[in-house]
């Protein structure tokens, strides 16, 4: 007779946790070693109690699930087998089945438990198991430095993962023999003057000599779209789009900001806004 499978539930919300350890008493093959609020101290427990699954929910506040398997790869030499389990859309998903990596959807489906709970060993098998392991190492490559719920946005429009990281997460500002790493998420607006650029990130504004055409490069085009020729703009931070009596447009930002959009970007814009 085959030992049970040992796993551990990694999930910020309480009742999610006790919802999945309930639906998993009546698997008699598994057997339930710990759970855990807290995704840092999630990771201690499973480095010293050696799960053989681990169900992770892929957005919580600290280490994220992307996040969590990274830091797990690190510490261990025999990474567990993986269930991501989340709330987001079912079709941003599927691009982890192709992966050999498994996934759940909140509220957790008792048959679609037991497909998880089977194909899980499948893939401890002997035969398989060194495959599982390298495809969970070339996951956490290719999305390590970013949120989860990003990457999984960024799939539900059709970005395919092997694109996810093509964009640096940060841009380094010098100034004074100073470089300033500013975090390309936190920023707001672009926006040119003369031969260098203001780029405006959480409340400060950061000098930046080089041209806008370089810039625009870096940024992730779903993400940043120029509104006119000496603007660039994170669509996240769009409250609205208003029409003037002049049939001009502008965007306002979170923060209060006012930007005039030229008729040559509003396609754009609306598009983006309305995606």
């Amino acid at each position: 007779m085959k030992p049970p499978l040992k796993a551990f539930i990694v999930d910020d919300e309480s009742l999610a946790r006790k919802g999945l350890a309930l639906r998993l008493e009546p698997f008699e093959q598994v057997q339930l070693i710990g759970e855990s609020g807290n995704s840092r101290d999630a990771l201690e427990q499973i480095v010293e109690l050696s799960p053989d699954v681990v169900f992770v929910d892929i957005q919580m506040p600290g280490l994220n699930g992307f996040e969590l398997l990274r830091e797990l790869q690190q510490r261990v030499d025999n990474l567990p087998a993986v269930v991501f389990v989340t709330a987001f859309d079912h079709y941003a998903i599927r691009a982890f089945e192709v992966r050999a990596l498994d996934y759940l959807l909140k509220p957790v489906d008792e048959e679609r438990l037991a497909e998880t709970l089977e194909r899980v060993q499948q893939e401890l098998a002997p035969n398989s198991y060194q495959k599982t392991q390298q495809k969970l190492v070339n996951l956490v490559s290719e999305v390590t430095g970013q949120q989860g719920d990003a990457i999984l946005e960024q799939l539900a429009r059709g970005a395919d993962i092997s694109e996810l990281n093509r964009y640096p997460e940060h841009i380094a500002i010098k100034d004074s023999g100073e470089i300033t790493r500013v975090p390309v998420n936190s920023i707001e607006w672009v926006d040119a003057a003369g031969d260098y650029m203001c780029i405006h990130a959480a409340g400060e504004t950061f000098i930046l000599r080089r041209t806008m055409k370089e810039l625009e490069q870096e940024l992730n085009p779903n993400r940043f779209q120029r509104v006119h020729r000496s603007a660039i703009v994170n669509i996240d931070q769009v409250e609205k789009l208003c029409t003037r009596h002049n049939g001009e447009y502008h965007l306002v930002l979170k923060n209060g900001q006012n930007l005039k959009v030229s008729r040559s970007y509003k396609d754009r814009i609306k598009q983006l806004i309305l995606s």
